[in-house]
C-alpha cells in the first residue's frame, strides 16, 4: 500500500463482492473504502426508488445479498451525493463512481472521478479514429437503456448499435458474448461493456464470439482511476 485511500461510491450496497476484488487488480496499491448510495435502507424504501412507468432514464445495481434493482435516476442523485460525502469525511484521498450511467454536478471537496466520464473519453481516445467512419456496439444492463446508450455514445463513432444483456441476476458470459456476436453481426468495429458490472471473464467471452476489440468498462475506469491515486 502507498498509504493513499481511494473511495469507492455504488449505486447498490456495499461490499461489491462482485466488483471490488477485479477492480482493485487494475489500480495501484492503494486502500480501498466502499459506500453504497443504498447502504442502511429498508426493502420498503428501495422499491421506493423504481422508476416510473416510461422512464428515460433507469439505472440498475446489485444488492449486498447478490440480488439486482432499478432505481430511477433521479431517486439516486442526492444518495450517491451523500456517499460521496461519507467517503470524504471518513479520509478518503480521492473518489470514484463505479456506475456508467450520467450525473449532474455533484458536491465535493476532494478529486471526484466518474466512471461515466472516463469510460466515454477513454474509449472515444482509444477507438474514436476507428468508428468516426464506422460501428460502435455497445451492450447495455437492460433493455430499457437501448435508447438512453445511443445518445450517450452517439459522438464516439458514425452509427452505434445496442443489445442489452445484464451482467446481475444470474447474467453470464455466454449471454453477454451473445449480445456482442449479435453487434458484430450488426458491423460493430468495437464493443464495449457499458456497465461497471460486467466482468473480466464477460469480457473475454465477448471478445472471442465477437471477433473485434471489446473494451471493459470496469478495467479502463479503474485504470484511468489509478493515475490521481498512484
Amino acid at each position: 500500500m502507498n498509504g493513499r485511500r481511494l473511495g469507492v461510491v455504488t449505486i447498490g450496497q456495499t461490499p461489491r463482492i462482485d466488483m471490488v476484488p477485479e477492480l482493485s487488480g487494475w489500480l495501484p496499491p492503494v486502500e480501498v473504502v466502499e459506500r453504497g448510495a443504498l447502504d442502511g435502507l429498508s426493502e420498503a424504501k428501495i422499491a421506493g426508488m423504481a422508476p416510473p412507468a416510461g422512464a428515460k432514464h433507469v439505472l440498475t445495481t446489485r444488492l449486498r445479498d447478490g440480488s439486482s434493482v432499478v432505481l430511477d435516476h433521479d431517486a439516486v442523485v442526492g444518495r450517491v451525493e451523500s456517499a460521496i460525502g461519507w467517503l470524504e469525511q471518513a479520509g478518503v484521498d480521492a473518489t470514484l463512481v463505479v456506475c456508467t450511467g450520467e450525473f449532474p454536478k455533484l458536491a465535493h471537496t476532494r478529486p471526484l472521478l466518474l466512471a461515466e466520464r472516463l469510460f466515454v473519453s477513454g474509449v472515444e481516445g482509444l477507438c474514436g479514429g476507428d468508428t468516426r467512419g464506422g460501428v460502435l456496439g455497445v451492450v447495455c444492463p437492460l433493455p430499457q437503456q437501448i435508447a438512453m446508450s445511443l445518445a450517450k455514445w452517439a459522438g464516439v463513432a458514425a452509427r452505434v448499435e445496442v443489445a442489452a444483456a445484464t451482467p446481475y441476476d444470474g447474467g453470464t458470459p455466454a449471454a453477454v458474448a451473445a449480445a456482442a456476436a449479435d453487434l458484430a453481426g450488426r458491423g460493430a468495429r468495437w464493443i464495449v461493456l457499458d456497465c461497471m458490472g460486467y466482468t473480466d471473464a464477460m469480457r473475454a467471452a465477448a471478445r472471442q464470439q465477437s471477433g473485434v476489440p471489446v473494451l471493459l468498462a470496469r478495467s479502463v475506469v479503474a485504470r484511468l482511476a489509478g493515475e490521481v491515486v498512484a
